[in-house]
């Protein structure tokens, strides 16, 4: 492990940096009425003391606990900063929970105070009130429109007038806030991270990569989880950077050429997205348009296919400049023009995809983390980059690969040790001996779970979840993510979840993308009633095609062998999916186990 001596030592220590050294530049943009106003950190300082003040009041001091329940919005960042200027602990959930899992989170945290974004949610959580240490509820817009709320809500607006007080300053080890795991296995787990672990994390990204005041992003990650909070929210608030926050998912486009972004931290669902959306239109377009971004994708991936043997091409190159300009510069313009960075995390992002955002101009930085490792503990960056790993361990990070976990001569689960490591699952101390181990020099290591190599340059590769992997009847084991993940690159598919335990072969369940597959059906008249077109024959031809071509690459006994197309699509709403777009594999099996079953009857 290297030596590393993090710039800060604390969330108070960046945020006394950040508002003093950037008072008048922009921080925050939110749109309303059609235009974009900006907050800025001297802006942000004086409601941030004055909420302080007010959590003073309302009693919260040192190992008390502040929740919220909010999307990303410059009140979600106050609230937080506050609740850390009183050493208190800060609890994010997601407004797509259900009202079920925040009463358990708030139960367990044992929250005394609770932010919410808007009078609907507040009417929400009186119905789970009862027997919670919930003792004030705070809503942040809303108030003032004459909305019901249940009595004694308390407006922040209200609370932003209170007098400041004094920073309490955390010790390194003090509990900065709970993160709380998706639950894809059962109940979510309180991640406790502390300020060094946090503001370790935010100190290597200075060391890494580090940005400027000029830097700005689209924020729509959700600050809830830990990838978006550490890499975006305090991570650019450190660097003096500015964050435009998204108005809706729907909106993500449209905003990018307003805000004008020069860096995008996502997830790959929505670099997918951009991947799948670009060669729908083209593929829309047909003709000369289709052609010329075929050649102009053709020469790039050749250029890259160039460089990777340390080789180049004067003619290629030249091809390049042009297929820029004509092609790849109008892509860009529809993110703003500015976009130079992308960051992926949160789960693999497919090399096809990556190479292509890479053609585009837009450099892409893949890293790799868990909410356990506050989140980063390997990532790409401008000193070294391979497409397909998740880079190198950051300053101050060790990894280890244990093989013998998984019996496997190259592939092993992922151990990390260094300053991201958490404090531990908060009350849970028999899953606490299962994670953590102990390093040659007494640090503390997490098992991560997740299986993985480490190549001869020193990047870090990963083949998927332990707990995902299953063995077939032949013995074969199989992990299904990365075929799942190639599959949704079909312009025709939105979800697609693999399975084949204790069996003999896989078998998936597909999600159709209507928007594509009924448009294809309607040009063929097969018409436009979805129940039917499930049923035909032609459309299952046409899925059958698309689910051999994208799996070409990988080995026969991996490859799904039957399939059926389901009605009902993978969403949080439905608990098919976390609130970061995990797939609950359980839930899906539950809801899917006659068709699965059916499947393999015939």
């Amino acid at each position: 492990m290297s030596e590393f001596e993090p710039r800060f030592k604390s969330l108070v220590d960046i945020y006394e940096h950040a508002t003093t050294a950037f008072s008048g530049r922009p921080l925050f943009g939110t749109k309303s009425a059609g235009r974009w106003n900006w907050m800025t950190y001297g802006e942000f300082r004086e409601k941030t003391d004055a909420l302080r003040g007010a959590l003073a009041k309302l009693g919260i001091g040192g190992e008390d606990v502040v929740a919220v329940i909010s999307n990303n919005r410059p009140e979600w960042a106050i609230a937080a900063y506050a609740t850390y200027g009183r050493a208190a602990s800060f609890v994010p959930m997601y407004e797509n929970q259900l009202p079920k899992d925040w009463a358990y989170i708030l139960g367990d945290c044992k929250a005394k105070v609770l932010f919410v974004a808007n009078p609907e949610i507040a009417a929400k959580v009186a119905t789970i009130r009862e027997g919670l240490p919930v003792e004030h509820v705070v809503v942040m817009e809303g108030m003032d429109e004459g909305a019901s709320v249940p009595e004694g809500t308390l407006s922040m607006d209200a609370l932003l007038q209170e007098e400041p007080v004094p920073l309490e300053k955390p010790k390194p080890e003090d509990i900065a806030g709970f993160i709380y795991t998706s639950g894809t296995t059962g109940k979510p787990k309180g991640v406790l991270l502390s300020h060094e672990n946090l503001a370790s994390n935010v100190s290597a990204i200075h060391e890494f990569f580090p940005m400027t005041p000029e830097d700005r992003s689209l924020s729509f990650l959700p600050w809830a989880h830990s990838f978006g909070q550490t890499c975006e929210l305090h991570g650019l608030f450190s660097m003096g950077a500015s964050m435009g926050i998204a108005e809706a998912v729907d909106k993500i486009v449209a905003n990018l050429a307003e805000v004008k972004p020069t860096l995008l931290f996502s997830v790959p669902r929505i670099f997918n997205r951009i991947y799948d959306g670009l060669h729908k239109k083209m593929a829309d377009e047909g003709g000369f348009k289709l052609a010329m971004f075929n050649a102009a994708v053709g020469n790039a991936n050749y250029r890259a296919e160039l460089a990777a043997s340390r080789k180049r091409s004067g003619w290629a190159d030249f091809k390049h400049g042009l297929f820029d300009k004509l092609v790849f510069s109008k892509v860009r313009d529809r993110f703003g023009g500015r976009l130079k960075y992308a960051f992926s995390g949160g789960a693999a992002l497919s090399t096809d995809v990556a190479q292509f955002i890479d053609n585009l101009g837009i450099m892409v930085y893949e890293g790799y983390g868990l909410t356990e490792t506050s989140p980063i503990a390997t990532a790409n960056s401008p000193s070294g980059r391979k497409i397909g790993s998740v880079g190198k361990p950051i300053p101050g990070i060790r990894v280890e690969i244990d093989r013998e976990v998984t019996g496997d001569a190259k592939h092993g689960e992922i151990i990390v040790f260094g300053h991201n490591v958490m404090q531990g699952y908060y009350g849970l101390d028999e899953e606490n001996a299962k994670v953590f181990v102990e390093g040659p020099d007494g640090e503390r290591g997490f098992r991560t779970g997740d299986m993985g190599y480490v190549d001869g340059d020193g990047y870090v590769f990963i083949s998927g979840r332990i707990k995902e992997q299953y063995k077939l009847l032949n013995g074969k084991y199989v992990v299904p993510t990365p075929l799942e993940e190639k599959l949704k690159l079909s312009r025709y598919i939105t979800n697609v979840m693999v399975y084949g335990m204790n069996q003999n072969y896989n078998v998936a369940i597909v999600i159709p993308d209507l928007e594509s597959l009924v448009p294809w059906a309607k040009e063929r008249g097969l018409g436009s009633d979805v129940a039917a077109l499930l049923e035909n024959a032609d459309v299952r031809q046409l899925f059958q095609d698309e689910i051999d071509q994208y799996s070409a690459e990988f080995k026969q006994y991996e490859k799904v062998r039957k399939f059926a197309l389901g009605a009902t699509d993978f969403t949080p709403e439905n608990g098919m999916l976390t609130p970061t777009l995990k797939l609950k594999r359980r839930i899906v099996l539950e809801h899917y186990q006659a068709t699965i079953d059916a499947l393999y009857q015939d």
